[in-house]
């Protein structure tokens, strides 16, 4: 079986002020959360803003990433989507260019049949020699994957994971790893045996969820302390509120692509408040990010 870590961050796509990638802040950000906590990354994912890149960005993050990596980081590509020959493409692609695993989403939008997704996985299968993680999250595709059509997409040869974002089916599968989908169901993931997860929150304290592997005795007190954390980031789309918490801890990542739009006055109150409530930042460094998307000043923001 796969071995790709159990804190794999879903890093977000930095953007400078014009709306570019920023590759730069990019390699920073990665290197950071590589020397906090996190065994790997998923390139290009949700949290990534995947759906608003071109391919040419896609994959020049995803090769950024592989040759830029810290040592011993794994490297999960985000290569799904709604068309199965496209998702066949970029899988490609991403094999070429080195990363370890893809992280492939149900499909959105057509709302494919239980043999429409079993096709569309033995395809993807068969595109690569990495393993492929399953993603599924019908809060965003509106199809499910049941756990019995898991189960028989498990026999596919090549299908080894499973990022499961349906809290309600959280649940091991023979034959898939499993990881959380969600921050706040890492915890329980960890306890029913699973690999680990495909986290947001580790871009802030990746240090901690770090302890809830390796400090089981202590992992539902620590989970109980992040429980706010995981509500703030999640106030509306995200990565809105990770970005703002971001670039107030002086990560320049920079804004979103539409249609994701900057937070709000109201939600941005709730996000300068967590790093200071967390020890992460002192008070007087909570000076907003600017619509902009620029950093404040990092000197006094702590290791996450």
């Amino acid at each position: 079986m796969m071995n790709l870590g159990a804190v794999l961050t879903a890093i977000v796509t930095p953007f400078d002020r014009a709306g570019r990638v920023n590759e730069e802040s990019f390699v920073a950000l990665m290197r950071h959360l590589g020397a906090n906590g996190s065994d790997g990354f998923v390139v290009a994912g949700s949290t990534g803003e995947a759906s608003t890149l071109t391919d040419d960005e896609q994959l020049g993050l995803i090769g950024l990433a592989v040759s830029e990596r810290p040592a011993g980081k794994s490297i999960v590509a985000g290569t799904g989507t709604n068309d199965t020959r496209h998702a066949v493409e970029l899988t490609e692609r991403a094999t070429e260019l080195g990363a370890d695993a893809m992280l492939s989403v149900t499909p959105y939008y057509n709302k494919p049949s239980p043999l429409g997704l079993k096709r569309h996985y033995e395809v993807i299968a068969r595109a690569t020699d990495k393993p492929v993680l399953l993603y599924n999250i019908p809060g965003r595709t509106a199809t499910n994957i049941p756990p019995e059509l898991l189960a028989e997409l498990a026999h596919i040869e090549g299908i080894e994971g499973l990022k499961q974002a349906n809290p309600a089916e959280l649940q091991p599968i023979e034959g898939l790893e499993l990881y959380a989908g969600d921050d706040a169901t890492f915890a329980r993931t960890l306890d029913m045996g699973g690999a680990g997860g495909i986290l947001v929150a580790s871009h802030l304290v990746g240090n901690q969820m770090r302890r809830m592997v390796d400090e089981p005795e202590a992992r539902a007190g620590i989970d109980a302390s992040l429980s706010d954390l995981f509500q703030t980031l999640f106030l509306t789309s995200s990565p809105t509120c990770t970005k703002a918490a971001l670039n107030l801890l002086g990560h320049d990542v920079g804004g979103l692509r539409l249609p994701l739009v900057e937070a709000t006055e109201e939600e941005l109150e709730a996000v300068r408040a967590m790093p200071v409530r967390h020890g992460l930042l002192d008070g007087e460094r909570t000076a907003s990010p600017s619509a902009a998307g620029a950093p404040a000043p990092p000197a006094q923001a702590r290791s996450a």
